[in-house]
C-alpha cells in the first residue's frame, strides 16, 4: 500500500519535471512543426452538455494551424463503437474552425494516450510534432513521446474550471502513474496497421 502511494507520487513528480521545458500555454513558445497531434475526448459529457475540454482543444489546434506553426493535424481518438467517433467529431469541429479537410488526418485507434503518441511515429511517420491537449494531459503525452524518441512539444489548450475538472484531475494523477508503469514494462499500442504518409 505504502509502496504504491510512493510509486504514484514519484511517477507524477517525474513526469511533471521531465516534461516541464516542453509544454507551454503561449503559442509563441511553440516550435514550428509539420504536424500537430490532437488528443481526443468526447464532445459531450455524460449528461449531454458540451465538453469544454473538447472545444478548448479544437480552438487550440485551429489557432496553431492558422498561425502557421503546424501544417497538418492528426486527430487521434476512440472509435470503439458505431455511435462514438472522436476523430470524426474532431475533424468536423476543426473544419468549422477553418481548417481545410485535406490537412486533417484521422487516427481511429487512439484508444489511449500511449496509442496516439506511438502511432503518430510508427504509423504516420512523425518524429517531430506538437501535441495539443490540456496541460495535465500534455505533460503525460509529451513525456511518453520523448521517451519513445520523438521531438515533441505540448501546446496547452485552455483548462476548465478547477472544480468542474476535479474528477478529471484526480483520474489524471493515476493515469500518470499508469504511463510510467507502461514505460517501465515496455507496453505497446493496442493496434498497429499500414503506414500512412503525411506530406
Amino acid at each position: 500500500m505504502v509502496a504504491g502511494i510512493i510509486f504514484i507520487a514519484w511517477a507524477n513528480y517525474s513526469i511533471k519535471k521531465d516534461s516541464a521545458p516542453f509544454v507551454s500555454n503561449n503559442i509563441a513558445d511553440v516550435p514550428e512543426s509539420n504536424t500537430g497531434l490532437l488528443l481526443g475526448t468526447g464532445k459531450l459529457l455524460n449528461n449531454g452538455t458540451p465538453n469544454a475540454y473538447f472545444y478548448n482543444r479544437i480552438k487550440a489546434a485551429a489557432d496553431l494551424y492558422k498561425s502557421g506553426k503546424i501544417q497538418y493535424i492528426i486527430v487521434s481518438g476512440d472509435n470503439s463503437t458505431k455511435d462514438y467517433n472522436e476523430p470524426e467529431d474532431m475533424q468536423l469541429a476543426l473544419m468549422q474552425q477553418g481548417v481545410h479537410h485535406d490537412k486533417i488526418i484521422l487516427d481511429h485507434a487512439g484508444f489511449r494516450t500511449l496509442d496516439s503518441v506511438v502511432r503518430a511515429k510508427d504509423i504516420f511517420g512523425q518524429t517531430k510534432l506538437v501535441i495539443i491537449s490540456q496541460k495535465f494531459h500534455n505533460e503525460r503525452a509529451v513525456f511518453l513521446a520523448r521517451k519513445n524518441g520523438m521531438d515533441a512539444f505540448g501546446y496547452n489548450a485552455e483548462d476548465v474550471n478547477k472544480y468542474a475538472g476535479l474528477k478529471t484531475n484526480l483520474r489524471e494523477y493515476l493515469a500518470k502513474a499508469k504511463a510510467y508503469w507502461d514505460l517501465l514494462f515496455g507496453v505497446e499500442p493496442k493496434f498497429g496497421g499500414e503506414k500512412i504518409v503525411i506530406p
